[in-house]
């Protein structure tokens, strides 16, 4: 019960004040740029709010990102932990495209929005559209990284959901390789409508890049099929792993 309570308490403080800076910053209309306030305000808020709840990360494959470009990275997504995680550990600018449920969360929302975050609306597949495109065009006039969960929404079972293929259109509009990440246990600490923290070490994979360069929209069933794959692949390899003791 103590650890839950510290992790709440990080994560409200860490989210007033990174929020606050973000809000702040673009009322100033500070510029983005690579490793400014916008970044360092994203990637703080995730290592805060990971640092209260005192779980350890275990991260491989992050050799396998390709320097110097911005890429989608496709991850699982089962829990707020996949968040605050992705944030904390993945190299570069990174942004979510996220649900816009997110946005109308108060003072959260807005800073999400400000420090870059694209939000789509899942229900109308124009808008979201819409939003992939302003995604592809940020990552291209920037060299922002994106940040997509194909299944659109976290598992209520921990189980992989299905993959749609608007993402994965992302990758083929802005030219980037794709890139599957797979978060573990991060349902069995904080699973969707829990609240009670688990200790539980999270464990977090990259994958190789999969390529997009030449390929069409047609071509995002299959660039989704092989990033589930991937997925799956580090799954069923982590889930063969001796429990901690």
């Amino acid at each position: 019960m103590i650890r839950t309570l510290c992790f709440y308490v990080t994560l409200f403080f860490a989210t007033v004040v990174t929020g606050t800076t973000v809000l702040v910053a673009s009322l100033l209309r500070v510029p983005f740029r690579a490793g400014g306030v916008y970044d360092r305000c994203t990637r703080a808020w995730g290592r805060w709010s990971l640092a209260g709840a005192g779980l350890p990360i275990d991260v491989q494959g992050l050799d396998r990102v390709p320097p110097g470009g911005p890429v989608v990275f496709a991850a699982n997504h089962s829990s707020l932990f996949d968040i605050l995680v992705l944030y904390a550990v993945l190299p570069g600018s990174v942004r979510f495209v996220a649900k816009q449920e997110l946005a109308r969360i108060p003072f959260f929302g807005t800073a999400m929005v400000r420090s870059g975050n694209v939000v789509i609306d899942r229900f109308h597949p124009r808008a979201a559209q819409e939003a992939y495109r302003r995604a592809a065009a940020m990552m291209i006039t920037r060299g922002v990284s994106a940040i997509v969960f194909p299944e659109g929404t976290r598992s209520r079972t921990g189980d992989l959901l299905p993959f749609k293929s608007m993402p994965f259109g992302l990758a083929i509009a802005a030219g980037v390789p794709v890139i599957p990440v797979y978060v573990h246990n991060t349902f069995q600490i904080l699973p969707k409508g829990g609240w009670r923290l688990r200790r539980l070490p999270i464990l977090v994979r990259v994958g190789d890049p999969i390529a997009t360069a030449g390929r069409m929209l047609d071509d995002r069933d299959a660039v989704r099929d092989a990033a589930r794959a991937a997925i799956e692949g580090f799954r069923a390899r982590v889930d063969a792993l001796p429990l901690p003791g």
